[in-house]
């Protein structure tokens, strides 16, 4: 929608677009959960070892050894590969490309949160709202099982701020609390959505976090032998189309059916690397653009005070151009060779 609530673009997701599986928006919180619980059955409660900082890694012969500092003790671990899945900030990325420095800022914000609020529509329904000025995003990720007529409902803002900002300011930190002062005057009196005021749902949140927009310079290669990168360790990407989560689940799939299939640790990274690498560097690179969100831009920037007739604004085509060459590109569409991993 535009800021006025106006349609831009309406679509299906999961099996109502075609897909073999639903569309699932679930907070990252409990999917974490979930795959957590999963790993723990699968492997035994010995498998996960939190609280542990990797310092650094070492090649040797048939494996890997990685040198951890774990509850101010030094540590070691050993394996048949290692896969750095640790994030924009990742230790493994830097020994891998040493002279990378910090993560790449646009100058936009983004501040997200989650609250109970009525059901809109069905329940199920997600909606992004407004341009280049100030984004607004308003998607439910869990049912109330003690009243069916809410959800746990996520927001975000997106917007250029100019407010001064206390404390420290770290690139790629998405765990500092937001501010109203700074949020509220970007969308207070701009935004006329008939489903929600987002002034309200912010207020009624509590604590919400702020980050910046960061990504980084797409890699020439991520696996090198028996070490390789995951997730936004190797393709970290501005959060449009909502493709980080999205992207890593996709990563994951592709990487343990290369571990099945081929003979070698160091062969299947490498086909690893060559399946994925290539579609989510053109996805962190279309990112900045705006994404599938970029229809949105388009049509703003051509009637930023509404329209009659959207028609008139921006052809079906046109708008279909921009949304659907992201959805062949991140595999959303039905058709896709990576398909099933849609919004998260």
């Amino acid at each position: 929608m535009n800021r006025f609530g106006q349609v831009v673009w309406r679509e299906l997701r999961g099996i109502e677009a075609g897909h073999a599986v639903p569309q699932f928006s679930i907070h990252r919180g409990r999917l974490l959960g979930l795959v957590h619980k999963a790993v723990i059955e699968r492997l035994g409660p010995g498998s996960i070892r939190t609280g542990c900082r990797v310092h650094g890694f070492a090649q040797e012969g048939r494996g890997v050894t990685v040198h951890l500092s774990e509850g101010g003790r030094t540590a070691q671990a050993e394996g048949d590969l290692l896969v750095g899945a640790d994030g924009i900030h990742s230790t493994v990325r830097a020994a891998l490309y040493p002279a990378e420095g910090p993560p790449v800022w646009n100058g936009v914000m983004l501040w997200r949160g989650a609250t109970r609020w009525p059901a809109w529509r069905d329940g199920r329904t997600m909606a992004i709202a407004g341009g280049n000025h100030a984004k607004f995003v308003f998607y439910p990720i869990g049912e109330d099982p003690d009243n069916p007529a809410m959800r746990l409902t996520n927001w975000a803002v997106m917007a250029r701020s100019s407010a001064p900002r206390a404390g420290p300011f770290i690139l790629g930190d998405w765990s500092r609390p937001g501010d109203l002062a700074q949020v509220l005057p970007l969308v207070r009196d701009r935004f006329c959505l008939g489903y929600v005021d987002p002034a309200d749902i912010i207020r009624a949140t509590g604590a919400f976090y702020e980050y910046p927009n960061c990504d980084r310079e797409p890699l020439p290669r991520w696996s090198f032998g028996r070490i390789t990168l995951l997730g936004d360790a190797a393709h970290p990407m501005y959060p449009v189309g909502s493709n980080g989560a999205s992207q890593a689940i996709l990563d994951a799939r592709s990487l343990a059916e290369h571990l099945r299939t081929h003979a070698s640790v160091e062969a299947a990274l490498s086909a690893y690397d060559s399946e994925r690498r290539p579609p989510t560097s053109q996805i962190v690179l279309s990112n900045r653009s705006g994404g599938p969100e970029g229809v949105i831009d388009l049509v703003e920037a051509r009637a930023p005070d509404g329209f009659d007739d959207i028609e008139a604004v921006a052809s079906h085509e046109e708008r279909e151009q921009v949304v659907r060459g992201y959805a062949s590109l991140a595999g959303f569409d039905a058709g896709s060779s990576q398909g099933g991993v849609e919004r998260s």
